[in-house]
């Protein structure tokens, strides 16, 4: 190992504990996972998680952001038009963070579970993808937590509340007509399939699914 690769591992060693990054690799597997669910809970899952039920039209997003300003929103059970487009934007990003890392190397120590089936400028792309999105998965994180803390200060529901609890109280809600929950068999066949998905997909794709 030359001394930058030392230099490297003393740094993983420092910030994650972990020179190869065993268990950073593992999280993104983990969240690679969770985002799989995520989608397919978008489709099955309860009223108030499907994306069907929560995706709106631009101009209903803007009309529900003018609305807030005038501060005659309707309050909703689930995610309005705007923190619909969030959850969107959130899973975009973090799925595209995680795939990037399936095909990141530092060129010393560690590699990303498929960086030996793909090509030299698409893991240097990948590479730099994967640092570049860090930064805009945290900028949009802090917002959207921004946004949450001053709808629950200054709107009209607690939302980091309803968060923890996964209960509003009873109010007129716009997307209240036909909510209906979701089903725990349903769910932990959801996440079954998820790991399937990932872990057999690199796999398949020839990577080693397991760091």
């Amino acid at each position: 190992m030359d001394a930058r690769g030392a230099g490297g591992a003393r740094l993983r060693q420092q910030i994650y504990g972990d020179v190869g990054l065993v268990w950073h690799m593992w999280n993104g597997l983990a969240i690679l996972t969770l985002v799989v669910f995520r989608l397919l809970w978008g489709l099955v899952g309860g009223s108030t998680a499907r994306f069907a039920w929560f995706l709106a039209g631009p101009a209903a997003a803007l009309r529900y952001a003018a609305d807030l300003v005038r501060g005659r929103s309707p309050r909703y059970l689930g995610h309005n038009p705007l923190g619909g487009w969030m959850v969107v934007a959130l899973l975009a990003l973090v799925a595209a963070q995680g795939v990037a890392g399936l095909f990141t190397t530092d060129d010393i120590i560690v590699d990303g579970p498929l960086v030996r089936v793909a090509g030299e400028d698409w893991i240097k792309r990948a590479s730099a993808l994967h640092q570049d999105i860090y930064w805009w998965l945290l900028g949009l994180i802090a917002l959207h937590a921004l946004a949450n803390l001053a709808y629950s200060l200054f709107g009209k529901d607690n939302l980091i509340l309803a968060m923890f609890t996964g209960h509003k109280p009873r109010a007129a809600y716009a997307d209240q007509a036909s909510a209906t929950a979701g089903s725990v068999v349903l769910a932990i066949a959801c996440l079954a399939v998820s790991a399937g998905i990932v872990f057999g997909g690199i796999a398949l794709a020839g990577g080693d699914p397991f760091p």
